[in-house]
């Protein structure tokens, strides 16, 4: 059980250091932003990649942050319905979303993700919806390391509350 306590916290840990870290992308997202309507609408000079670097960071920032909004349990929940319930049924209800729709679904988008990513990297494929036309492998590895933390921590968060229906303690 000690093993099991721990690599969870590994699995925490990373979760909130690719996730502070992926906050930070915000910051330079803005700057391409500025620096675009300043070029575009100041001096007449838009830019060809201003468009491009923006939805790249912008998806490396939120795929990459998904876990750890998991992991605050930031993400959207009907809580209406589910605050109506008592810890224990907050509990099954969690474990039934997680083993039939959360886990398997998280697993299938970092699936799908790692097998885009490698087909980008693979064929060096680049954006079509700009001249500058950049390669799309890194925003598409960005994808798939986010989707498998984010699975990593839906499994983290099931077990979690298998172990506290189980035992009624958590780790």
């Amino acid at each position: 059980m000690k093993s099991l306590a721990a690599w969870l916290r590994v699995v925490d840990k990373l979760s909130i250091i690719v996730g502070k870290s992926a906050a930070m992308l915000a910051a330079p997202m803005v700057l391409c932003l500025v620096y675009e309507v300043f070029a575009r609408y100041l001096f007449n000079a838009p830019t060809v990649w201003s468009y491009d670097i923006t939805y790249m960071i912008y998806g490396a920032h939120y795929l990459l942050g998904a876990a750890f909004t998991y992991y605050l349990r930031g993400h959207i929940r009907i809580d209406v319905f589910y605050n109506m319930f008592s810890p224990r049924g907050r509990n099954v209800v969690d474990v039934i979303g997680n083993v039939f729709i959360i886990v398997p679904v998280t697993l299938v988008l970092a699936i799908s993700a790692h097998s885009m990513a490698d087909d980008a990297w693979i064929s060096q494929e680049v954006s079509q919806y700009s001249p500058w036309a950049p390669v799309l492998w890194p925003v598409k590895w960005a994808m798939a390391l986010g989707f498998a933390l984010l699975f990593l921590q839906c499994v983290v968060d099931c077990l979690r509350s298998i172990i506290l229906l189980v035992k009624g303690e958590e780790l």
